[in-house]
């Protein structure tokens, strides 16, 4: 029997869950037509394989349909969902993990023109800046609807072998109803008091308990602090907490503080890199103590030292490591084996939040295997015959190149032209906001070394370095240079710096910078940033209708409270057409996708951030002498299936390019290039 508080057993009611970690409620947004399928299934059943004792699925499953799913919601108010239900909870329970749901009514945290085409119901008459729906006020039947379907929707979640439900308190139908800053009705569930805020969460719990019984577990994830003015106080959400004990129809609570309706109020609730962790945690130990009531409680507690100290210090019952469980879903079986140094580390990214915000899916910037367990493995599996493999680059492509081919058993060698691993990733640790990014080296790094991975440093792979060693493989990693020509106009531009060297101060800024953004990723406001903070008066500039489009919703609020306090403008639709000098300054020739207006502006500094050409003379060089002439089966690697192609047959070794080396994209197409190449070499 271990004495880590973190595993220790916890009986929850009727149910004992195996020890203190669980994944709280999130939706990946894998449903297909809105039913947990195949691919859901998988993705909780890797976490429940390794040891978490408690899956909290769905973020959140919608109970009526006029709450259509903005984030691919599972649909709980259709009967069809019950069999999907039931196999994603047998997954979970063959593995001794059990599996509650959280279910909702999103009120108008969502948007009309989606699903069925209802009008979105709240009671606010104002709309949700993140959604942007105007919604109408509840009537007295929406209520007596609203409440029925919440039980009919647990009735489902039962039958689908759930153990349990989850209510959704936060920015969310039920806390709209009690936080004074969005109740306008009046009447029975009006904003004058508490106990009519207080009373349609109270009827739909009774609801629900008439229709389940009292054995079923049911409990809330709710803000009990919305950390705004004229919102719910901490004092008044310890008196809610209490009132919630008080009813004995609510078995756990699980705590969150602050509110979503904004991009920065989301991301002061779910704090991301740079940040500080676990923010929250003593204020969810609070309600614990206030209400005697199981508590559990997730938000940025990344680590397992965090952990670890939540639960000794009796702070929770549960502890939540979602995004961390994301990043390694083996934390649990790592933490038996005593392995914690193998974890691999949530980073802060966000990239899985934020892609769900931006209707995409979750996945992790540096685990591409999450998502797509049905694909991608999460362990590596040695190979039959050991191979001799070559990794030219020793950036995030290659290094996770590396770390594959080592863990299937092969001689690996890699070849790095800096003095130190991490290509692009080390440049963007230079912020200290985003230090954590280098996790994503570190870890491979230390999984390398493990693996006796042999590095060459400060040097210039040339054909000789890779053929001397008679390799089989040969990966070239060796990414991208920024791209300094302007959109069609063949001609590089030898006078503008590039956010690439402003980042790494090999270029000191200007007094009146423009940075010209035709990218929409991190690297502009990065090069703001450092501009800004050195005192410069800077522009950005994109030709697109919205700026830094691909840093996304939670991502983009440290840049805005790092940039609105200083000389800083944005300029959208509008395109850099040349750069001349003139005199001891810049000449701007600016032109616009829209019509044929053309300005000219002056300025110090003209930084342009335009993507990356591939580094890629070592491969067209090699590309003769290797079997396969450096093609790729498109159909075998979407499959996760080994490359067959044999163009040459007299061929020395089999050659591909990753990452940037095939053009400019991100971290994760980075990695994940790797992985599914690798896995079967």
């Amino acid at each position: 029997m271990s004495n880590d508080p973190l595993l220790q057993s916890y009986r929850l009611k009727h149910l004992t869950l195996r020890n203190r970690i669980m994944t709280t409620s999130h939706e990946p947004a894998y449903p297909e037509d809105g039913m947990p399928k195949a691919r859901y299934a998988a993705y909780h059943a890797e976490r429940a394989k390794a040891g978490v004792a408690l899956a909290m699925t769905a973020g959140s499953a919608a109970v009526s349909k006029d709450s259509p799913p903005v984030f691919n919601n599972i649909l709980a108010y259709k009967d069809e969902v019950v069999p999907w239900i039931k196999q994603l909870t047998d997954a979970c329970h063959d593995h001794g993990c059990a599996v509650m749901i959280q279910l909702t009514h999103l009120g108008r945290r969502t948007t009309w023109n989606k699903g069925n085409w209802l009008p979105s119901v709240s009671s606010s008459k104002h709309r949700e800046p993140a959604h942007k729906a105007f919604p109408k006020l509840a009537e007295d039947w929406d209520i007596e609807r609203i409440i029925a379907d919440f039980s009919d929707a647990t009735e489902r979640m039962k039958a689908g072998g759930m153990d349990g439900i989850e209510l959704q308190v936060y920015g969310h139908l039920l806390d709209q109803f009690w936080s004074p800053l969005t109740n306008d009705l009046d009447g029975p569930y009006g904003g004058q008091t508490l106990d009519s805020r207080m009373r349609l969460l109270l009827d739909v719990l009774a609801g629900i308990r008439k229709r389940v019984g009292d054995d079923f577990i049911v409990g809330l994830r709710y803000t009990a602090d919305e950390a705004e003015a004229g919102g719910i106080t901490a004092e008044e959400g310890i008196e809610i907490s209490k009132r919630l004990a008080a009813t004995g129809m609510v078995d756990f609570l699980n705590v969150v503080r602050g509110r979503i309706h904004t991009d920065p109020a989301m991301t002061d609730l779910i704090p991301i890199q740079g940040m500080k962790s676990a923010p929250h945690l003593d204020f969810a130990g609070d309600v614990k103590k206030a209400t005697g009531l199981p508590t559990f409680h997730a938000a940025r507690i990344p680590d397992v030292a965090t952990a670890r100290h939540a639960v000794q210090a009796g702070l929770l019952d549960m502890v939540g490591m979602t995004r961390a469980h994301m990043a390694d879903p083996h934390i649990v079986k790592k933490i038996i084996e005593g392995r914690e140094e193998d974890i691999r580390p949530c980073v802060g990214a966000t990239y899985c939040l934020d892609r769900i915000y931006a209707a995409g899916e979750a996945l992790c910037i540096h685990n591409p295997a999450t998502g797509r367990e049905l694909t991608m493995p999460h362990e590596i599996t040695a190979a039959e015959t050991r191979k001799k493999v070559v990794v030219v680059g020793a950036g995030p492509a290659g290094l996770e190149a590396a770390r594959v081919a080592a863990a299937r058993g092969h001689d690996v060698t890699v070849f790095e032209a800096q003095p130190d691993p991490g290509g692009q990733v080390r440049l963007t640790a230079l912020n200290p906001r985003r230090r954590e990014m280098i996790g994503i080296i570190d870890w491979r790094m230390a999984q390398c070394a493990a693996r006796d991975v042999a590095f060459h440093f400060n040097t210039w792979a040339e054909v000789d370095h890779v053929t001397a060693l008679k390799p089989d493989v040969v990966i070239i990693a060796t990414g991208g240079l920024p791209n300094t020509e302007l959109f069609e106009s063949r001609k590089e531009q030898d006078l503008v710096t590039t956010a690439w060297d402003i980042i790494a101060g090999d270029v000191k800024p200007g007094q009146n910078v423009l940075i010209y953004d035709e990218s929409g990723d991190q690297p502009a406001l990065m090069a703001a940033e450092v501009a800004a903070q050195a005192g410069s008066t800077v522009e950005i500039m994109t030709p697109d209708r919205t700026f830094a489009p691909d840093i996304m919703a939670m991502n983009l609020v440290p840049y805005m409270r790092a940039l609105q306090d200083k000389d800083v403008t944005f300029t959208v639709t509008r395109r850099l057409l040349d750069v001349q000098r003139d005199g001891n300054r810049l000449k701007a020739v600016i032109g616009t996708d829209y019509s044929s207006l053309k300005t000219e502006k002056t300025y110090d500094q003209v930084v342009v951030n335009y993507g990356t050409l591939s580094m890629d003379d070592l491969y067209f060089e090699l590309k003769p002498l290797s079997s396969n002439g450096g093609a790729v089966n498109y159909e075998a690697l979407i499959d996760g299936q080994p490359q067959d192609v044999i163009r040459n047959p007299d061929g020395a070794f089999a050659l591909y390019r990753i990452g940037d080396a095939v053009s400019a994209r991100n971290t994760h197409a980075a990695i994940y290039d790797a992985l599914r190449l690798v896995k079967d070499i």
